[in-house]
């Protein structure tokens, strides 16, 4: 692959696999020991999704120094604005990673990604409020910029950030609604999106995951966050149901939208089973981390064969 080629939301593959590694974690307490996976099993994702950062984060700076138009192309164009959040966010999950580690090393590149997500979630509400969008530019990659700062409190916590998860926690949750809104209006009265596009749909499942399980973990009073909870898992069955035939779909880097977002919705389900131990929420937690798996290991493979084919 050019350079040039090389898009900013391909750090959808870091979120989906250190996302996948650090659900794997949490989930653990939550999972019977027949199907609960040892660290020498979930911890390999985390490296894996350190190894994509380091791997893409010089291509995307090699192509900032080489191809400056197309960046900002990047970050100009309505269409594909929103995924730019994808760097940021997959900073968060990649400081959370290597916090057991090399907790100095994790921290500052949470803090380098917090940063620069707020700056870019500024930068998206000022091109918006110019009023140069219309309805064919909504698209569910804006909830990764807008509303990315819902994934800051894992790591974030863990880190002994939790006033400063706080504050991007709450921008995020008060722009997911209106986004989510939003997008439900576009995918109702407005055109399909093209197959190769429809992946990113499941990004709709990062909102009501995550503002349940990390808003519960600043607030713990909030019990009624667990709505949210609920109606991610009824989301994501029908998701899954209007995508069953994805296989067809041309493979493109919006199939790494499918894996972060199911991988938000293990991680809320294993915040719900260790709240509420019994057979039923283990055993959704046990699906929706190996769902999550599956997709991952998809992903990974389609990527592989892609890069094999070229262009």
């Amino acid at each position: 692959m050019n350079i040039r080629d090389v898009p900013i939301g391909m750090y959808g593959a870091v979120m989906g696999i250190t996302g996948l590694g650090l659900s794997a974690r949490a989930a653990a307490p939550a999972l019977p020991g027949f199907v609960r996976a040892p660290a020498y099993v979930t911890e390999p994702w985390v490296a894996l999704g350190v190894i994509a950062f380091v791997v893409l984060l010089p291509l995307y700076i090699a192509k900032l120094v080489r191809f400056p138009k197309a960046v900002r192309e990047e970050f100009t164009n309505p269409l594909q604005l929103g995924f730019c959040g994808a760097l940021p966010v997959g900073m968060f999950l990649v400081g959370g990673g290597l916090a057991p580690y090399a907790f100095a090393l994790g921290d500052a590149v949470w803090w380098a990604g917090y940063l620069l997500l707020l700056a870019f979630q500024v930068w998206a509400l000022t091109r918006w409020l110019s009023g140069s969008i219309d309805l064919a530019h909504i698209n569910a990659g804006w909830l990764i910029i807008m509303v990315g700062g819902i994934v800051a409190p894992g790591p974030g916590l863990a880190l002994g950030h939790a006033e400063a998860s706080r504050f991007i926690f709450g921008i995020s949750a008060v722009a997911a609604p209106i986004l989510m809104a939003l997008l439900f209006y576009r995918a109702i009265i407005g055109t399909p999106l093209p197959e190769r596009l429809r992946p990113s749909w499941f990004i709709l499942l990062v909102p009501p995951s995550l503002i349940y399980a990390n808003g519960l973990a600043l607030y713990p009073d909030m019990h009624i966050f667990e709505a949210l909870y609920f109606f991610g898992l009824a989301l994501a069955f029908a998701l899954l149901v209007v995508s069953r035939h994805f296989l067809r779909w041309p493979f493109t880097p919006a199939w790494w939208a499918f894996t972060f977002p199911l991988d938000a919705l293990a991680y809320a389900a294993a915040r719900h089973s260790i709240d509420h131990p019994g057979g039923l929420w283990q055993a959704i937690a046990a699906v929706t981390l190996l769902v999550a798996a599956a997709f991952v290991v998809l992903a990974l493979i389609k990527s592989a064969l892609s890069l094999r084919a070229g262009p």
